[in-house]
Formats: C-alpha cells, structure tokens, sequence
C-alpha cells in the first residue's frame, strides 16, 4: 500500500484525510513543489525547499515547519515506498479554515509515485508548443509563486494538449515572453543563451536555476533579457526545463519551425550537462 506523509506521521494512501474546510481546498491558498529523485536522492531539494520557504512568506502561507523537518519526512516517504527514481510532490496550505488563526495548523502532504518519464522521442525530436490564449498580469500576486491556484494553467496545457502540443507559452499583458504552464523557455541564439528575467514574473525553476548554473560554469553567454514573439520566432533554437522534464526540446511554434527542426547544439550540450549535473549531485548510496 502506498503511503504518504500527512501533517506529521506516514499514514496509507487510503486513510490519508484532509479537512473540507482546508484553505487550500476551498481557495486554492497553499503551495506545491514537484520534485523528482534518482537513485533515492532528491535532485536539489534545498533549492525546493528555499523557493517554497520564500513563498510561505511572501503570501503569509502560515505553518511552524523547517526545513530539517520536511527534508526529514521527505525521505521517509521515498523509503516508506521503496522508490529509488521518483516524482515527489510537497503541498503546503494555511489549514482548516475551521479553526481560529491561533490554534490553525498547516496542512502539509508530501507524496512519491514512480516516475513516469517523457517519451524518449520527444528528446530525440523535440516537440511542438503553441501560444497560449491567455495573459500574465504583472500586479497578480501569486505570479511567480507555485500556489496551487493552478487552474487557469491546467486549462492553458489542456487547449494545448488538444492541438497536440506538448507545452503552451504564456505573455504577459504587455506582450513579453514569461513561461510554459508548467515549465521556464530559454532561447538560442547566435550561441547565447536567453530566458526572461525572474521579475518579468516567471516562476524561479528549480531546473532553470540549474541551466543557468551550467551556463555560467562554461563559459556560454547567458542574459536574462524581456523577450518578445519575434525573439521566439527568431531563436535558433528552445527549450524548456522543468526538474521533471530536465531539457526539452522544442522543433516547433505553432506552424513555425524552430531553426532547422531539429534539437541544435547548444540543447544537446546543456542536455549532456545536465545529466553530468545530476549525477554528480545524486550519486547512488550505499
């Protein structure tokens, strides 16, 4: 039986409760962090939990929890199911609405399910993403927080998924590149390195601050620049990066195909180090 780990003990997936006058179930006020392990080592776990801790604050998610102690229950999950390469999930709201400020406690739910990998092709052959509908509005703000108020970009990926695109760019309201639904863009040109700024909004991926790293580690130009549609539809090359996906390529926007179609040199040289970063930092223990 899979188990997971509630408020403060492991408990089984079936007998898991969370109160229906919870605030993140009534108004989506809470956090998540989707992370992933390989070779039972969470990738970049500090770098979650530092993201996740500068959100409680910045939105008032309130909770009595460190970070020793969900780094703790983290891997009593990852142990309890016996997972080696996992995708892991951390949500994190204010609590029952039920109960005065003073004697509320944060729910905290933290999950691990095998991981369920990309198709290989999409890395081999990159995949299409389409423009999203819908607009970023700069004085939202939860933009560039990953609360679970997660709907609008659950219906952005849905329209994309239905014109078989793998991912949806989102604008903002003044027409500058932000983000995917679930992921950060960076574009290629000339062998420099582009992605929006953090304060464009866009979330602070966890996987883009590594991309970023790597950049910086060997010598490739990097600028966090505002970006356009005709910087998108000039790039030599995207792609985009989330701890799930790592490096994805993309060979298409809209009808418009990116370079020459295929995955270019520079995605395949941060793809490579990549995993040379992961494997460094999740060596296999005894």
């Amino acid at each position: 039986m899979e188990q997971v780990f509630l408020n403060d003990r492991l408990i089984d997936l079936d007998k898991a409760r969370v109160s229906v006058t919870d605030s993140g179930f009534l108004y989506g006020a809470g956090l998540f962090e989707t992370m992933r392990s390989y070779n039972g080592v969470v990738f970049s776990l500090a770098d979650h939990l530092d993201r996740l801790f500068f959100s409680t604050a910045a939105l008032s998610v309130n909770h009595t929890y460190d970070k020793e102690y969900i780094t703790g229950a983290v891997y009593k999950v990852l142990r309890a199911n016996k997972l080696a390469d996992a995708r892991l999930r951390l949500t994190l709201t204010s609590g029952p609405m039920s109960q005065s400020d003073e004697q509320r406690k944060a729910t905290l739910l933290i999950t691990a399910t095998k991981l369920q990998p990309y198709p290989p092709e999409y890395y081999k052959k990159g995949v299409l993403v389409v423009l999203c509908p819908f607009k970023q509005n700069l004085t939202e703000p939860i933009y560039g927080h990953k609360t679970t108020s997660y709907f609008s970009r659950m219906i952005g990926l849905n329209l994309a998924h239905q014109k078989k695109a793998a991912e949806a760019l989102w604008f903002t309201i003044d027409n500058r590149l932000a983000e995917g639904c679930i992921s950060n863009v960076f574009l290629v040109k000339d062998s420099a390195l582009y992605t929006p700024p953090i304060v464009t909004p866009v979330l602070a991926g966890v996987a883009r601050k590594t991309v970023c790293q790597i950049a910086l580690r060997n010598s490739i130009k990097l600028v966090e620049k505002d970006l356009h549609i005709d910087d998108v539809l000039a790039a030599d090359e995207i792609f985009l990066t989330n701890v799930i996906m790592q490096i994805m390529p993309v060979n298409s926007v809209e009808k418009h195909t990116v370079g020459n179609g295929k995955v270019g040199p520079m995605t395949k040289k941060l793809q490579e180090k990549f995993d040379e970063f992961i494997k460094r930092q999740c060596r296999k223990t005894k």
